[in-house]
């Protein structure tokens, strides 16, 4: 079975729920409880970073990772070209290009405007498990890096 052979209203479900994950890790990682994107991997899924040497395996250890963010971190990732394809009716892959704004020491207000500290892309593949589709490994490219900046003063309110 292929994309082709999929009715086109079950191709269409799927691409939106896979959508709908990469959202969602972006969302849990900069509204919400940073650790939770856990929940929306595989129980053996993985995240990767080839070019800083980071490999993340199972649901336990991608808690432990995301969930320990510094908890004084202000994060915005911007998410577009979403590119989603259906390879059989459990299975797809998606590329997404992906733009992050971060600084640490925030307490509160707001943070004067600074440029991107990191322009990408992300590589998924997503699983249907028992009716519910699932992130079976990321893998970020970055195309454009650097340090996240540490605020002495997170500036007006």
């Amino acid at each position: 079975m292929n994309e082709h052979t999929l009715d086109p209203i079950e191709q269409l479900l799927a691409e939106r729920a896979c959508e709908r994950l990469v959202i969602e890790f972006v969302h849990r990682l900069d509204l919400g409880d940073p650790g939770s994107v856990a929940e929306l991997f595989t129980r053996d899924g993985t995240w990767q970073w080839p070019a800083g040497g980071r490999l993340i395996t199972g649901r336990d250890a991608l808690r432990v990772y995301f969930g320990n963010r510094p908890p004084d971190r202000l994060s915005r990732r911007i998410c577009t070209n979403v590119l989603v394809t259906v390879t059989s009716a459990d299975t797809a892959a998606a590329t997404t290009y992906f733009t992050t704004y971060r600084v640490d020491g925030y307490s509160e207000g707001l943070v004067p405007p600074r440029p991107p500290v990191q322009v990408g892309h992300y590589e998924d593949t997503f699983l249907r498990v028992d009716g519910t589709w699932l992130l079976t490994t990321r893998t970020l490219f970055l195309s454009f890096a650097g340090p996240t900046e540490r605020l002495d003063n997170p500036g007006p309110s």
